[in-house]
């Protein structure tokens, strides 16, 4: 069993910056995060591998978003820029035990967060 526990999220006005951290109670292989707004389909956000030597971004959050590592704490961080109303959704800290490619999906993932909203303002 892995237990995820995210911190951080809130209301920040378009432009503006969060961060959201998650935290493990085990090593796990990949880690991600995904965004579900409401009426819609939970989504990949980002992802990060083991040694988070690799890191994987979905198109719509490229150079405003990044994901980062630390295995030594077994946490993961989603650090958001240049926010847009877009970007509301309640974000959920993903972490799978076994090793796959699959980067993307939501069924690649076992073991999930609770879910921390963000809300950005226009």
């Amino acid at each position: 069993q892995v237990q995820l526990v995210e911190s951080g999220g809130g209301l920040v006005q378009t432009g503006g910056s969060l961060r959201v951290s998650c935290a493990a109670s085990r090593r796990t292989f990949s880690m991600g995060w995904f965004r579900q707004a409401p009426g819609k389909e939970r989504e990949f956000v980002a992802a990060i591998t083991l040694t988070g030597d690799s890191t994987y971004l979905s198109d719509s959050v490229k150079g405003r978003f990044t994901i980062s590592r630390d295995l030594a704490k077994n946490t993961v961080e989603l650090q958001m820029n240049s926010l847009k109303p877009d970007d509301t959704a309640v974000y959920y800290c993903a972490a799978r035990t076994y090793y796959t490619t699959n980067i993307y999906s939501p069924l690649a993932y076992d073991y999930w967060g609770q879910g921390t909203q963000v809300t950005v303002s226009s």
